[in-house]
């Protein structure tokens, strides 16, 4: 029995060790950087090959091209949507990458499973833009979408969670706890995850959310991160305010205790 445990603890620091291992982080961001491009161009090809009115419908019935593109609005507001989810999360990808300076297999485990759902964004884009408005399976796409959005971010979020365990070795200073950029780093990852997961249970309880707003809730989304940035320095510069007040206070009781032990002394 006591050897058996001592091979399972062998066999599990090995894995634990080889988890650990260094992976090239030039290589993580090259093959991430291909697969965030090939989706983006997929998504271009998609938003080009059948959204386009047809010259010969808008001469017969003396349309302008104007209002023959209007009918396609929905569409294009699908990907331009689904353009600036998939644009913000090779953001945060970048970001978080530019403060990770050693790579695990782990880390690139976790990277792989957020590029998988990363490449589902194309079909996220057919099944909103596709199915109509004010129905069940509207709000099945958006859900659909939604899921795929939370897991691409959620490993996104994984892969700093696994670098903080070993700060010291995977991170810049920066990002480690306590330093300048971390907080933000904070918020910007669990940013996505939060939306999506937000949206989901919206289309619970919401009988009148759309594709619509669901898109919209996603053009707006660069501007959250704006928003995050500067509330994120606001908190933090209210906190080192409260703690500054606070020590200098302890600093004045300490004075005023030093000045009164000599009198008290002499009485």
């Amino acid at each position: 029995g006591q050897r058996d445990e001592e091979e399972i603890h062998h066999s599990l620091e090995t894995f634990t060790l080889y988890l650990s291992e260094p992976l090239s982080k030039e290589r993580v961001e090259g093959f991430s950087d291909g697969v965030y491009a090939i989706v983006a161009t997929l998504l271009i090809l998609d938003i080009c090959e059948d959204n386009v009115p047809d010259p010969r419908e808008v001469e017969k019935f003396h349309v302008s091209l104007l209002e023959a593109l209007s009918e396609y609005g929905p569409n294009y507001l699908a990907y331009f949507g689904s353009f600036v989810t998939i644009g913000l999360l090779w953001f945060v990808h970048h970001s978080l990458f530019l403060y990770v300076t050693k790579a695990t297999r782990l880390m690139g485990l976790f990277n792989i499973l957020s590029l998988a759902f990363i490449g589902g964004l194309p079909l996220a884009y057919q099944l909103t833009s596709e199915f109509a408005e004010k129905s069940h399976n509207e709000i099945e796409a958006i859900q659909v979408s939604c899921v795929i959005t939370f897991f691409a971010s959620i490993f996104q979020f994984a892969i700093w969670s696994t670098a903080l365990l070993h700060e010291r070795e995977t991170l810049h200073p920066f990002a480690r706890y306590g330093g300048k950029e971390h907080a933000f780093m904070f918020a910007k990852l669990s940013l996505y995850p939060c939306v999506s997961l937000g949206a989901f249970f919206l289309t619970c309880f919401l009988s009148e959310f759309s594709t619509a707003i669901f898109h919209l809730m996603q053009i707006v989304i660069p501007f959250a991160f704006l928003a995050l940035r500067i509330l994120v320095r606001i908190s933090l510069t209210v906190v080192k305010s409260v703690m500054s007040l606070s020590r200098r206070k302890v600093v004045l009781l300490e004075e005023e205790e030093a000045c009164l032990s000599p009198t008290e002394a002499l009485s």
